[in-house]
């Protein structure tokens, strides 16, 4: 059996951001093991999550979801005792979160939940910010490690709530990114200068520090990973679901949420969140403006030069012209039922769904994806 040694500290998850938080930990001086479902080529990376428990006392968890939280947990806690603090960042549903610390209670550990936020940036120059979750004596011996990577550790309450104002904070980061690209498609469709829009956004007092890092990434449809499609599209399902258990509508969020799913079901996941921009600005434009009309109850209509307008009952729209296209060739009759959508993988199959939830769901993908058919027909 390996040797102890004092003030290690052990990593789990080797992604965006655990990586980097492992480099900020080196170079603070801090000795780390590591592990990550798949093996990575880095120093000290070891066999088995219970090997960081043999030789750290603090072990951070970088995962992506409620599945691999408890996962590793119960994976950890056969080596986890008095000493340990086990420090949890995936933002997932509260209640998997005081079950996670449960499992690490019962053998005696203790247990902090810190959400963060900040992207790939932030945590390499340690500027990601913590909400903490957890009994102070925990908080307190975990506080170095974290102020490792980070500029601020801001302590929130009981295990679960700080999970709860991360989901709040990235509702809102969330809808900024959606209405910035809608915005932009507005500008664009009537003419107007996107960079004149990235400019006159700098003195707004609606701007962010998250604008000013995605608005000049959208406008050259860079996508880049940062904080991605699937991780946000599983925070804004969290946020409706709390919504719902609480009796609270939240339009804004389901509406952020339905252009996740949507890159989501295109094969985007992978990408970064602001990829939600991709509905207006590329692929074919034909297609996003009939989707547009169909929208607001307008057919698609077509003027002498094959240009689609928009329309309203009685008369055209002059000069609002939405995309070029020829017109389109008479097609024969179809059969248009949809085929069933391959499922988004579920982040929460462990968790009880409202059923009118699941009801609510099922009926937009059916018809997001009947509008696709049609198209596509």
């Amino acid at each position: 059996m390996s040797r102890r040694l004092n003030k290690n500290v052990g990593i789990i998850g080797l992604g965006i951001i655990g990586s980097r938080v492992r480099e900020a930990l080196r170079a603070k001086g801090f000795r780390t093991f590591v592990w990550n479902r798949t093996p990575k080529p880095v120093p000290n990376f070891v066999g088995a999550p219970v090997e960081l428990a043999e030789m750290c006392d603090i072990i951070q968890i970088f995962v992506s979801d409620d599945d691999a939280l408890l996962d590793v947990v119960k994976q950890l806690a056969p080596g986890i005792g008095a000493r340990h603090v086990i420090v949890a960042h995936p933002t997932v549903a509260p209640h998997t979160m005081v079950s996670a610390s449960e499992i690490v209670q019962r053998r005696g550990a203790r247990f902090v939940e810190a959400p963060f936020t900040g992207s790939k940036e932030a945590a390499e120059n340690g500027q990601l910010v913590y909400y903490i979750g957890g009994e102070e004596s925990a908080i307190e011996e975990a506080r170095p490690v974290l102020e490792a990577s980070s500029k601020a550790v801001m302590a929130i309450g009981e295990i679960g709530t700080a999970t709860l104002m991360k989901i709040a904070t990235n509702m809102v980061t969330a809808a900024s990114v959606q209405a910035a690209a809608e915005a932009m498609a507005l500008v664009r469709a009537t003419g107007l200068s996107i960079e004149k829009f990235v400019e006159a956004m700098k003195g707004n007092a609606s701007n962010s520090k998250t604008l000013d890092l995605k608005l000049p990434k959208m406008v050259s449809a860079d996508f880049e990973p940062h904080f991605s499609v699937k991780h946000m599209l599983k925070d804004m399902q969290i946020a409706s679901r709390l919504g719902l258990s609480h009796h609270l509508e939240l339009g804004v969020t389901s509406a952020a949420r339905d252009r996740l799913l949507e890159q989501m079901q295109r094969g985007f996941g992978d990408e970064d969140y602001s990829a939600v921009a991709r509905k207006y600005f590329t692929g074919s434009m034909k297609e996003s403006a009939e989707e547009g009309l169909e929208l607001f109850g307008m057919p698609p209509v077509s003027n002498d030069e094959g240009q689609w307008v928009a329309w309203t009952p009685g008369e055209q729209q002059p000069g609002i012209v939405h995309a070029v296209a020829r017109p389109e060739e008479p097609k024969a009759d179809v059969d248009l039922a949809p085929e069933a959508p391959a499922p988004v993988p579920n982040e929460f199959e462990h968790s009880e769904q409202p059923a009118e939830f699941a009801a609510e769901e099922s009926e937009e993908r059916r018809g997001f994806f009947g509008r696709l058919l049609r198209r596509e027909g």
